[in-house]
């Protein structure tokens, strides 16, 4: 009998419980269902910023998946569901290419190589500059979280949570990270983050693992959160998003656990806080940034952990993981709006649609401002004055 998986599916937030070969539908989490409770209507407010389209484009739909793209420099590296993966600038496609295969997770990319991959388990490489093919990689697993670039490695997060390094050369495999995880576990579209010679990446179970990106060895586990409860269901605290990193700190988010920031240098916990998000955060100098998993935006200290605000006016409408840029904090949602809140108050400063159709990937850096891409395969770029 196979083992009970917990899936949820940021797109719609429903949570799926698979037991054995059959599934049960938990219907009343998802927002959206027509049964279900309705989204908090918009709430009027006196813009104080200004959100500024810059440019658009479409790459097509990303159908049961979240596909994110790549920001490299003035250009956009985006990917659909149906195979298409192209760079653009200005709005105008610099290069496109087919990987006549459809797609599972967005683009990865550094200067030289943006990689795929393909819903049947493979990576596909291309030359960033010209978006000729490099290779073709076997994984031989889902993924449905964007790889990581970086220099000579491609680092693939698989859905049941291993970690495996590509050559980014020729794609010849290098190592596979693998850890026991418990029964349940959620879906996640949470990647990998690179830093120097270090991999990190979140875990069922709330553990932050960090890896040695030369041989796939485990340096450390830092412990965001402990399982808690009576079942399995409620004993869920998985690492939600990618860590968020600095020189000195590395912070982490878990689905029913805690926020918890760490010293870098050694693993130890700075301060750590009860919170349950399925998305994750994001931090600057001042503040650490999360949407809870009531669609609430919450902002910490980002050196004791305390609450400064919190923004529930977005609540049941599928908040994504927030971006802080300069003053302020972006989140889309799933009705395709864009809102800007103040980053010290939390109010409401902007709000603009980028699509009808929902944004279930993160908003990313784009030079001021920040980049979306919905699920209907809509890029949309944005200055923020």
């Amino acid at each position: 009998m196979k083992s009970t998986s917990l899936r949820v599916v940021p797109l719609v937030a429903a949570l799926l419980l698979a037991t054995g070969c059959s599934s049960i539908n938990l219907s009343s989490l998802n927002p959206f269902a027509s049964s279900g409770p309705k989204p908090a209507p918009l709430v009027d407010f006196k813009p104080t910023a200004q959100i500024v389209p810059v440019w658009e484009a479409s790459i097509g739909k990303a159908g049961g998946y979240v596909f994110q793209p790549a920001v490299l420099g003035n250009s956009v590296i985006a990917a659909g569901r149906g195979g298409s993966v192209a760079r653009f600038e200005n709005g105008r496609a610099l290069w496109r290419a087919e990987t006549k295969a459809d797609l599972s997770a967005g683009v990865g990319a550094d200067d030289k190589l943006a990689v795929v991959v393909t819903a049947d388990g493979k990576a596909i490489a291309y030359d960033a500059q010209d978006g000729s093919e490099r290779w073709r990689s076997a994984i031989g697993a889902e993924v449905l979280a964007p790889p990581a670039v970086s220099g000579d490695v491609v680092v693939v997060r698989t859905s049941d949570h291993r970690l495996i390094a590509l050559n980014a050369r020729d794609g010849s495999r290098r190592w596979v990270y693998a850890r026991s995880n418990p029964p349940l576990a959620l879906r996640s579209y949470a990647g990998v983050v690179i830093e120097g010679a270090v991999a990190l990446a979140g875990f069922p179970g709330g553990k932050l693992g960090v890896i040695n990106l030369a041989n796939g060895g485990a340096i450390t586990e830092l412990t965001v959160s402990a399982p808690r409860g009576a079942t399995e269901l409620e004993r869920v605290a998985d690492v939600a998003g990618t860590p968020v990193t600095t020189r000195r700190e590395v912070c982490a988010v878990s689905y029913q656990g805690r926020a918890a920031c760490f010293d870098a240098s050694n693993g130890n916990a700075l301060w750590a806080r009860d919170f349950s998000s399925s998305v994750g955060m994001d931090r600057d100098t001042r503040f650490a940034v999360i949407t809870d998993d009531r669609d609430a935006v919450n902002a910490l200290d980002v050196y004791s952990g305390a609450s400064v605000w919190k923004q529930d006016g977005l609540a049941r409408r599928g908040v994504s993981r927030p971006l802080l840029v300069g003053d302020n904090v972006v989140v889309a949602d799933a009705q395709g709006f864009v809102h800007v809140l103040a980053r010290d108050t939390g109010a409401f400063s902007a709000r603009d649609r980028a699509d009808d159709s929902p944004i279930a990937a993160a908003p990313r850096p784009y030079g001021s401002g920040f980049v979306v891409q919905s699920q209907g395969g809509r890029i949309t770029t944005y200055e923020l004055r």
